[in-house]
């Protein structure tokens, strides 16, 4: 297989070396043409035991940038982390007996954490959003109000958030929200996106139907696979080749400037990261 002639960039993926296939994953990422990666934290429940305080999340972040150093040394490019806390952790605290509100505060106090691997050059993003499924309306305030707190942290220290939502292809009350607390839309990205998206910026899943969309639209995108690692899941989601083998097809379609705006353009504009430079 010929290599590609462009930075491959993967915006949303997890690696787990103790359960699952860890840095085979991103041998099989690079063997196909995958050149970065941005790793996101795997919700903490599945890194060990329920958090209670913000001291709780620092093995997951650990996990993470210790992983992270290791894809790098089978990339041709480079993987960064993205640290954060995934909104279902909502649920699980509510179901173990706190309060809505004293979930959000245990949430808000693990972003704040990130924030600080972040503000240290460990991390280059923060990860935070609110349930996809339904809940009370309490549990749904107390989770927007942990996406604004992490909109303040990622305009304090001048980085972009990552966000997991429910899925719509109009957030544009979100994207006022981080405007409102001083971080520019563009630097709000939704995970596991279609083709289309007011509001942040899309990071489109890999599937074809969906890159297609996107593709023929001058909008910024970025392209996912939300592999999970999971060996218990082997079959959910996307695999590691996937974002490589799509943007093979995209170039072999034609779509030579949306594989660039995907790979190139829209992660300079949202992360402040060079793909090409770091190649």
């Amino acid at each position: 297989m010929t290599e590609l002639d462009t930075p491959v960039l993967d915006n949303h993926l997890h690696l787990d070396p103790a359960h699952g296939r860890g840095i085979e994953a991103v041998k099989d990422f690079a063997r196909v043409g995958g050149t970065h990666l941005l790793v996101v934290n795997k919700p903490s429940w599945y890194l060990g035991d329920l958090p209670g305080e913000r001291a709780d999340f620092r093995h997951v972040f650990e996990t993470t940038i210790d992983v992270v150093e290791d894809a790098t040394a089978e990339l041709p490019g480079r993987a960064w982390p993205v640290l954060g806390v995934h909104p279902a952790l909502v649920s699980q605290l509510v179901d173990a007996g706190h309060s809505p509100g004293a979930a959000r505060d245990i949430m808000q106090a693990g972003l704040d954490l990130a924030a600080e691997y972040v503000d240290d050059g460990m991390a280059l993003a923060l990860k935070s959003g609110r349930p996809h499924y339904d809940v009370s309306d309490a549990v749904w305030e107390a989770s927007n109000e942990v996406m604004r707190h992490a909109f303040r942290l990622g305009a304090r220290e001048k980085c972009a958030v990552q966000l997991h939502t429910e899925g719509t292809d109009d957030l544009s009350e979100v994207a006022e929200w981080a405007e409102e607390a001083g971080l520019d839309r563009t630097h709000v990205v939704k995970h596991y996106s279609g083709g289309t998206l007011a509001g942040p910026v899309p990071s489109v899943m890999s599937e074809k139907d969906r890159l297609e969309v996107a593709a023929e639209r001058d909008d910024p995108f970025l392209m996912e696979t939300d592999f999970v690692d999971d060996p218990d899941r082997p079959g959910a989601v996307l695999g590691p080749k996937t974002v490589p083998r799509r943007v093979r097809w995209l170039l072999d379609e034609g779509h030579d400037e949306a594989v660039r705006r995907a790979h190139v353009e829209t992660p300079a504009m949202v992360y402040d990261i060079d793909t090409e430079a770091t190649l």
